[in-house]
C-alpha cells in the first residue's frame, strides 16, 4: 500500500529557453530542429541514450510506407530524415518510397547530426518526471538525471513523449484505449544476425504463414498468433517486429517490465523456431539485439481543440488549417480475444476500414496538435488529438516526423504571442512549412 510523501526541495532552474521538447522520437526531433531553425533557444529532452525513438532504440526494421501510392506526402523533414536514412543502405533501391528498411544505428547518426546542426541543446539520460503549472499554462518541466533534480522553463512546450506526459501532467483531458480501456498490443523487436541473406531473400522469407502453419506450438508457447514483419537491415542481418504482448500500459513502469522481460523471451523463441523450420536462412542465426525500448503502439491521446475521427478519415477530409496530409491504412493490431480468429485468417489489422486507393490522402488540423485547457503546450507524434481507429493510422514514423516539425514551426511562431498557441497565424503556419517543403495541396 502506498503512502503520500511531501517532497520539498530547491533545485537548479535553467530559464533561458523559448522552446522546450520533450521527448527525442521522430516527433521530438523534427520539433527541435523545426524550432531551432526558426531562430529559437530550443532545449531537446531525451530519456534514453539516442534519439530516434521508436526507428533507433525500438529497431523497428522499415519505415512505413512513405508514399500515397503515387508519390511521397512526408515531406519536408520527415523526407529529408527518410532520405538520409536510405542513403546509407546500399542494398536499398533509392527511389523506393514503401516499407524500406532501416539501419538504425545509421539513424541514430542521422538524427544526430541534424539536431546538433540546427543549434539544438540536447541532453541525453535526462527523464522529465514533473511539471509546474499556473493559470492553465506550464511554467517549468522538472527533470531527473544523474546530476539531480532541475528545473527548465520555457516560453512555449511541445510534447514529443509518446504518452502525452506533459500534457495528461497539466490536466488536459485525454482518453486511452477502446471502451474497455484496452490497448492495442506491445511488441519487443529483436535482430537476428549471421542469416543467410541469399537464402532469405529467395525461397526461405519467414511469413508468418508458412511458420506458424507448421510450428509445433508446444514447444514455441509464446509465439500466439501471426505479426511476423521483417526486413534485411545488414549484411546477414534481419530486424524483426513480431509478436504481441498484450496488456501493457506504458505509462506504468510497474506494466512494461514483465512485458520486457516476457519479450526477450518471444525473441529468443523466435530465433529457435526460425532455426528450425527455416534452415536454410537461420540455421546459424544469433539473437544478437532485443531492442532496449518496448513498441508501444498506444496508450494516451489528448483530447484537443479538435478531434480527427474515422468519419474525417473515411471522407478523406481536408482542413483549413491541416498542416500534413496521412495515407496510412488504419492498423489495429489483434486483441487478445481475436487471436484465434486472426490464426484463421478472418481478422486482418489493416482490413477494419477501408483503405485508401493511389492517390488519396486526409488533412490532419493543427487543432488536433492542441489540448484543451492548456494555453503553451503542443503534441506530436502518436498521442495527437484522435479517436482510437485514426490513432492507429496516425502513429507511425512518417505522420510522427510530419506532426512533429508542425508543432516546432508553430511553438516558434507562439513565442510571438506570448507562448499561447492558439494566437497563432495558421495561414503563416502553414506558409512556413511549404517553404521548408512540406506537402499542403
Amino acid at each position: 500500500m502506498s503512502t503520500m510523501h511531501t517532497f520539498t526541495r530547491a533545485i537548479p532552474c535553467d530559464d533561458h529557453w523559448d522552446v522546450i521538447v520533450a521527448g527525442g522520437g521522430p516527433a521530438g526531433c523534427t520539433a527541435a530542429i523545426a524550432a531551432a531553425r526558426a531562430g529559437r533557444r530550443v532545449l531537446l529532452l531525451e530519456a534514453t541514450s539516442a534519439l530516434g525513438g521508436m526507428g533507433t532504440m525500438g529497431l523497428i526494421p522499415a519505415w512505413c510506407p512513405f508514399s500515397d501510392g503515387e508519390k511521397i506526402i512526408y515531406r519536408g523533414l520527415a523526407e529529408t530524415v527518410f532520405t538520409r536514412s536510405k542513403a546509407g543502405m546500399v542494398h536499398v533501391d533509392p527511389h523506393a518510397t514503401d516499407w524500406v528498411p532501416i539501419d538504425p544505428e545509421h539513424l541514430k547518426s542521422i538524427y544526430d547530426d541534424l539536431v546538433t546542426s540546427a543549434g539544438v541543446h540536447l541532453l541525453f539520460n535526462t527523464q522529465v518526471a514533473a511539471i509546474e503549472q499556473s493559470d492553465g499554462c506550464i511554467t517549468a518541466v522538472i527533470t531527473a538525471g544523474k546530476d539531480g533534480l532541475h528545473a527548465n522553463t520555457a516560453t512555449v512546450y511541445v510534447d514529443g513523449t509518446g504518452d502525452a506526459d506533459l500534457a495528461a501532467w497539466a490536466g488536459a483531458p485525454y482518453a486511452q484505449g477502446d471502451a474497455a480501456g484496452e490497448v492495442q498490443p506491445a511488441s519487443l523487436c529483436f535482430t537476428l544476425s549471421n542469416v543467410d541473406a541469399y537464402a532469405y531473400a529467395f525461397g526461405n522469407h519467414p511469413y508468418s504463414h508458412l511458420l506458424h502453419t507448421r510450428m509445433d506450438s508446444e514447444k514455441y508457447t509464446l509465439l500466439s498468433d501471426l505479426h511476423l514483419c521483417n526486413n534485411l537491415v545488414g549484411p546477414g542481418t534481419v530486424g524483426f517486429n513480431a509478436g504481441h504482448l498484450w496488456g501493457v500500459d506504458n505509462t506504468d513502469p510497474a506494466s512494461v517490465t514483465p512485458a520486457l522481460i516476457a519479450g526477450r523471451k518471444i525473441a529468443a523463441q523466435f530465433r529457435d523456431a526460425l532455426a528450425e523450420y527455416l534452415p536454410a536462412a537461420f540455421a546459424n542465426a544469433h539473437l544478437v539485439a532485443t531492442a532496449p525500448l518496448m513498441g508501444i503502439r498506444e496508450t494516451r491521446r489528448i483530447i484537443g481543440d479538435y478531434v480527427l475521427t474515422v468519419e474525417d478519415y473515411l471522407a478523406r477530409r481536408s482542413f483549413a488549417d491541416e498542416i500534413g496530409r496521412n495515407c496510412y491504412p488504419v492498423d489495429i493490431h489483434t486483441a487478445q480475444h481475436e487471436v484465434s480468429d486472426a490464426l484463421q485468417g478472418t481478422v486482418s489489422a489493416m482490413d477494419r476500414f477501408p483503405r485508401y486507393a493511389r492517390g488519396e490522402s486526409h488533412g490532419i488540423p493543427y487543432r488536433s496538435l492542441i489540448p484543451q485547457g492548456v494555453k503553451n503546450v503542443l503534441v506530436a507524434g502518436r498521442s495527437i488529438s484522435t479517436d482510437r481507429p485514426v490513432q492507429a493510422s496516425v502513429r507511425v514514423m512518417p505522420v510522427c516526423l510530419v506532426t512533429g516539425e508542425a508543432a516546432g514551426m508553430a511553438a516558434a511562431l507562439a513565442c510571438e504571442t506570448g507562448g499561447d498557441v492558439r494566437a497563432v497565424d495558421v495561414h503563416n503556419l502553414r506558409e512556413r512549412l511549404q517553404a521548408e517543403g512540406a506537402y499542403l495541396p
